[in-house]
């Protein structure tokens, strides 16, 4: 009985130090996320700036010879 009890608490302690280490993983990875998301949205508004795409409005390019 007892060896069964060690086993088990040696199972729970195992996994709880699993869950903490995944727990932490996921957490990092999320920061990183977010930091990734800030930094493409920054270039995305430089890009905007820099250079406006002539799609946006038909008013930036004159309209064919034929018409």
């Amino acid at each position: 009985m007892n060896e069964r009890i060690f086993d088990l608490e040696s199972r729970l302690a195992f996994q709880e130090e699993a869950i903490n280490t995944l727990s932490e993983t996921v957490v990092e990875q999320q920061q990183l996320i977010d930091s990734l998301a800030r930094t493409v949205e920054a270039l995305r508004e430089r890009i905007k700036a820099f250079d406006p795409s002539p799609l946006q409005s038909g008013e930036l390019e004159p309209p064919p010879p034929h018409y």
